[in-house]
């Protein structure tokens, strides 16, 4: 950190200059100053981000390529599958590194954003894990997530305090608290606050390598028993990018002379192209990877994206979309053989229920479903699974612990070697059900108020007794997309109506009469929901469908600060 004092008093023409942070060459950073952050933005931190950055943005870039180049096949007409070329890894006999005693048991985990109250809540809960977010539960603004990289740090090493002054009541961590995972971005999103060499940064260098760099030693000695820092990594496609993030952990352990190996991470498989990678996922971070999570909700939303130019792979409304889809559960079944075939954690999806506290038998009605799909996960194989409320989790860790027992894991016990035989068309039948009106309002509806809340700094929302986070607003924008491109009939309803653009039209504007309603003028009026209403209309009867919607967004929420400049 730049020492302030060498400044001196500032003379009266030089009264709006202070203090920037003190940068390596070749770093600029563009958000604004604030001595919290200096903390974390230090010179040497910021040496080890703009290393990662110089080392790996080729091969970054060159996986991105891949990613284009296996898109435009598929819109040719290809279809995803398993790798000839890899089939030896696929059947070979070789083990990951043993799971870490630290992390064995995972039977419920709680994810949500590195915010403050959060992560102290999230720690407390009683859940197994805590999976702090960077990704798809944050919108990345300057603000969050340095704020997010300063909460960290103080939650690792124990002194994490909130004061809600609003209830006068102070939150601190108990005694016994969940151990900490990290979820940095997707490969694909930039940090537009903070440019190396003239570029701007790759987010998820910056989330992991700041993270990193300030905390390995304190999580190893507190959290890790030795082992650590544990990760979560998503949006992945393929095998190629498994070995970027396998350099960056053996990169990183050898700066801090720490032993290969100590760094954890479990992948999300949330992407089409990556079910048919799983074995090659795990061989490349053999020595750092402790499982696989069936990341559903984005799974769901690649299945449309992987298909965009399949007009006879239109899915059913979203909430047909569930685990019980031949397509899903044989995804979920593939998942638990290969990962307890190598020795790792095989962990569920997310339950995205909250608790309805105005209305008991609708809250029950939803904890039932929550119950029954846990019952299913465990049944199957699964080690663990995801709840995005902590109200869930005793819950669920109820269905787990009857099933499991006192064993930390089903990985030994579970083998599931009736999935061997799982095929291709197994993993890609198509999904079954019908489209309604209501699906499409639905879509229309989630998908304009979550972009509205992330604009406005929120990235995980409570909408209609749900959490929605970026992966869900995604199947609503894509499955919209979908049936705009084809004018698909929606059959669910008994009308026949053909989905146009004036349809669609109409729809937003009923839609966002309804929102303003629900919200009431106020809020309506102070939200940005004209702004999300507008780049979620324009992706929906865009020509060509955009990657992500957070992309097109994330230039919204970019604010630039010139250098030497106050915004104190």
């Amino acid at each position: 950190m730049m020492d302030l004092g060498t400044f001196g008093n500032p003379t009266p023409m030089a009264r709006k200059i202070v203090s920037g942070y003190d940068v390596p060459e070749g770093v600029d950073i563009r958000g604004h100053y604030d001595e919290e952050f200096a903390k974390i933005l230090t010179k040497d931190a910021l040496q080890f981000v703009a290393d990662l950055q110089r080392e790996f943005r080729s091969h970054i870039k060159y996986a991105l390529e891949c990613r284009r180049e296996a898109k435009r096949r598929y819109n040719e007409g290809a279809m995803p599958g398993f790798d000839p070329a890899t089939r030896n890894i696929r059947e070979g006999e070789w083990k990951c590194a043993a799971v870490p005693p630290s992390v064995a048991d995972r039977r419920v985990e709680i994810t949500g954003p590195v915010e403050r109250k959060m992560i102290i809540n999230a720690l407390n809960s009683g859940a197994k894990v805590f999976m702090a977010d960077f990704e798809d539960a944050l919108s990345p603004s300057w603000e969050n997530l340095m704020r997010g990289q300063v909460n960290l740090k103080d939650a690792v090493d124990g002194s994490i305090t909130f004061h809600d002054k609003a209830r006068n009541r102070v939150y601190k961590l108990n005694d016994q608290i969940a151990k900490l995972f990290v979820r940095p971005r997707g490969w694909h999103l930039p940090e537009a606050h903070i440019f190396i060499d003239g570029e701007p940064a790759t987010g998820c260098l910056v989330d992991f390598g700041l993270y990193f760099y300030h905390n390995h030693a304190a999580f190893r000695r507190n959290q890790g028993a030795g082992f650590g820092p544990f990760f979560y990594l998503p949006k992945m496609e393929n095998s190629r990018e498994a070995k970027i993030w396998n350099s960056v952990f053996e990169r990183a352990e050898k700066m801090a002379r720490i032993e290969g190996g100590s760094i954890r991470a479990t992948v999300l498989i949330e992407t089409l192209p990556a079910v048919f990678q799983m074995d090659e996922i795990l061989y490349e971070l053999r020595d750092h990877s402790v499982g696989l999570n069936c990341g559903r909700w984005d799974y769901i939303f690649s299945y449309v994206k992987t298909f965009q130019a399949h007009p006879d792979r239109l899915l059913p409304d979203r909430v047909q979309v569930g685990m019980t889809q031949h397509f899903m559960r044989s995804y979920s079944d593939l998942l638990i053989r290969t990962c307890h075939m190598r020795g790792v954690h095989a962990m569920g999806g997310m339950a995205a229920q909250i608790p309805i506290r105005d209305d008991p038998a609708a809250n029950e009605a939803a904890l039932d479903l929550v119950k029954k799909d846990k019952l299913r996960e465990v049944k199957a194989g699964h080690d663990g699974t995801w709840a995005a409320h902590p109200g869930l989790i005793p819950a669920c860790m109820e269905v787990f612990t009857n099933n499991m027992g006192h064993a930390p894991n089903q990985i030994q016990t579970m083998k599931r070697e009736d999935s061997a035989t799982l095929t291709e068309e197994d993993l890609l039948q198509r999904p079954r059900g019908v489209r309604t009106m209501d699906g499409l309002r639905l879509n229309t509806r989630v998908g304009i108020q979550y972009l509205a809340a992330w604009l406005t700094g929120s990235g995980s929302v409570p909408l209609y007794n749900l959490m929605e986070d970026a992966a869900t607003a995604e199947i609503s924008r894509v499955q919209n997309w979908q049936w705009l491109k084809y004018e698909v009939e929606l059959n669910g309803d008994g009308l026949g109506v053909k989905v146009t653009k004036e349809l669609f039209g109409r729809v937003v504007e009923e839609e966002m009469a309804r929102i303003e309603s629900e919200v009431g003028k106020e809020k309506f009026k102070k939200g940005m929901y004209k702004e999300a209403c507008k780049i979620f209309t324009r992706q929906c009867t865009a020509p060509i469908l955009d990657d992500f919607l957070t992309l097109d967004a994330y230039n919204h929420i970019v604010i630039y600060h010139p250098k030497g400049s106050s915004s104190l």
